[in-house]
């Protein structure tokens, strides 16, 4: 018996996909509430921390190098190392003068690690895992990889929320924070190197000249599908507005009230946010999976746009109402949270639309890479247009950056029946 058939993917599925979801939760939501905490500003958060997307938005054409230089086992348990050796980074730069620069330059290798991670991670599951196993085990994988980040934006934003109550610093209560993130990151690289599979499938793809002659063809055909600027368009539009509130929620959340904010905890946002709303998205993509399955996306389309954009109205009410019932805060983010997880469905489901063909795989990752163009660029602009407009009118922007997907979900091809699960 080989050594993959003898070990359970019970062993390495989920904290596999626990080890893919801690970085990136740390490079796209934790960073915020990190500068938040030490005092940086709104506009240089929403540029510097969105600019973390573009590791993401690139993945897929660096994809191949991780298929011609190594075996996916050796690259994915070497990035959790390294992985885990730039957080010990943060921890050493965090006390030093300019340790805005040095952490965001370590933020940056942790998240072209992560995407790394992510490429060799996921094309390990499909060569260590039979057809039928892959199956099976999708939904645990999707489950621990949302584990991980609700223990990250929510578990670890809390113990460092507690460790300020306590010590009465902010710097040491993120040491802390930082130095449990990269204990736990070295950790699942050693568990790693000792319990992942070894497929025989598993080799480095010898770079021969044609490989590279298929990427391009590859590469290009994605270009060439009928009306792909339009579909591509309303990629990058389905979340324009949520892209901007993402990036100033929790600092709406945590900044006192004269400054227009809701003056939270940091532990407190971390339990409204991180771990209850990210659970509401959670249920709400669940929900709208199944829905899906039962009708088919066509039909539940314009619900599930409803869904993630007019539960920002939320965001607009809090801050015009700024109230001080920590209940009815929670309630509201549940609301924005769950809607967005229930409209999010819509939205990864088109790119599987915009992905079927020839090169299914391929052009799958590359619009991947436009999903997360989408949520950094918006971002970019999101800190120094709200320090702009003030909370108040900067969420009533974030409604009304939601139209353009409004119309183009007039517009694009879609069939009647995609989506829907076939009875046998």
């Amino acid at each position: 018996m080989s050594e993959s058939a003898r070990k359970s993917p019970w062993y390495w599925v989920p904290s596999l996909y626990a080890a893919e979801g801690i970085p990136y939760a740390l490079a796209t939501s934790v960073s915020v509430v990190f500068y938040k905490n030490l005092g940086v500003d709104n506009a240089r958060i929403g540029f510097y921390t969105s600019l973390l997307y573009l590791p993401w938005v690139v993945k897929p054409l660096w994809g191949p190098v991780v298929d011609l230089l190594a075996t996916r086992r050796l690259w994915v348990w070497l990035m959790q190392v390294f992985i885990g050796a730039v957080l010990t980074g943060m921890i050493l730069a965090l006390p030093l003068p300019h340790f805005f620069l040095l952490t965001l330059a370590l933020f940056w290798l942790l998240a072209f690690a992560s995407a790394t991670h992510d490429i060799a991670a996921d094309g390990f599951y499909l060569l260590g895992l039979s057809e039928g196993d892959q199956a099976l085990f999708i939904g645990v994988r999707n489950t621990f990889y949302r584990v991980a980040n609700i223990a990250m934006q929510g578990g670890l934003v809390y113990f460092a929320g507690v460790m300020q109550q306590r010590t009465g610093n902010v710097q040491t209560a993120w040491l802390l924070a930082l130095t449990a993130a990269a204990g736990l990151m070295l950790l699942l690289g050693a568990y790693h190197r000792l319990m992942l599979p070894r497929p025989a499938a598993d080799v480095p793809r010898p770079a021969a000249g044609p490989f590279w002659g298929n990427f391009a063809t590859t590469f290009a055909s994605f270009f060439q599908k009928p009306q792909i600027g339009l579909m591509l368009a309303f990629v990058l539009t389905y979340r324009l507005g949520e892209a901007q509130l993402v990036k100033m929620a929790q600092p709406f959340l945590l900044d006192a009230p004269e400054k227009g904010g809701l003056g939270l905890a940091t532990a407190q946002v971390a339990v409204i946010y991180g771990t209850a709303g990210v659970s509401a998205a959670l249920l709400g993509g669940l929900l709208g999976g199944f829905l899906v399955a039962r009708h088919g996306l066509k039909f539940w389309l314009w619900p599930m746009l409803l869904a993630i954009h007019l539960p920002d109205a939320v965001f607009i009410w809090l801050a015009q109402a700024q109230p001080h019932n920590v209940y009815l805060i929670s309630a509201g983010v549940l609301l924005e949270q769950f809607g967005y997880g229930f409209g999010f469905t819509a939205f990864m489901l088109y790119l599987i639309r915009l992905a079927r063909g020839s090169h299914a795989t391929a052009h799958y990752a590359l619009g991947t890479g436009f999903m997360a163009l989408g949520m950094m660029v918006p971002g970019l602009w999101s800190g120094w247009l709200q320090e702009w407009l003030g909370y108040r009118h900067f969420f009533i922007w974030v409604l009304l950056a939601t139209i353009p997907s409004f119309y183009l979900a007039t517009k694009i091809p879609l069939e009647a029946d995609f989506g829907r699960r076939r009875q046998n």
